[in-house]
């Protein structure tokens, strides 16, 4: 995943795009990966992501937690599914601690501006919401929306679903916003 990162920042004017203006976005274990890619790039000292959208993200790796408890037969995603791909992803537990991983454990000072969307109706809600937070006390713009009387996997209903597109016009908008700042902001790197 970080390759790709890599490869779009150096190819990037080879198909008329610009490598200051470069964004992550991703759903539940994309979310997880769009801000893996931020906290690779602050870490190696590469440009970092103008802006990350970070869409029901898998964020924690705490299987206890309000929304955990609230929706564990819940579908389309419940903890019995999050254990079975705990189990099948990761080596062994010691991979849990990573921080690519457990996310709101991670140092998130200096992560790019953040829109964090998450749904009621998940398993993974109230780690996104602790993910916000800390990106706040870290000093990150967060604009943070959970989406009552929706599911995981919401944010692709836009054909049936108000919230849906809702949570798509809000992405839409905080991109274009990150896109349009002065592209000296995209220059940043780790202090």
């Amino acid at each position: 995943m970080f390759a790709a990162y890599e490869w779009v920042l150096a190819n990037a004017s080879s198909f008329n795009g610009d490598p200051k203006r470069v964004a992550v976005a991703g759903e539940s274990a994309g979310g997880n990966m769009a801000a893996a890619i931020s906290l690779s790039a602050r870490q190696r000292k590469l440009p970092l992501p103008v802006h990350q959208v970070l869409i029901y993200p898998v964020s924690g790796t705490d299987i206890n937690t309000p929304s955990f408890l609230e929706n564990a037969k819940a579908k389309p995603l419940n903890k019995a599914m999050m254990l079975w791909f705990a189990k099948h992803e990761f080596r062994n537990t010691s991979d849990n601690k990573d921080h690519r991983i457990d996310l709101a454990a991670a140092d998130l000072s200096g992560m790019p501006s953040t829109t964090l969307i998450t749904a009621q109706i998940d398993p993974l809600r109230s780690a996104g919401e602790t993910l916000a937070e800390k990106l706040k006390a870290a000093g990150v713009p967060v604009n943070y929306t959970n989406y009552d009387g929706v599911t995981h996997e919401f944010f692709g209903m836009g054909a049936v679903l108000s919230e849906s597109r809702q949570a798509t016009e809000l992405a839409a908008a905080d991109l274009k916003k990150a896109f349009s700042r002065d592209v000296n902001v995209a220059k940043r790197t780790s202090p």
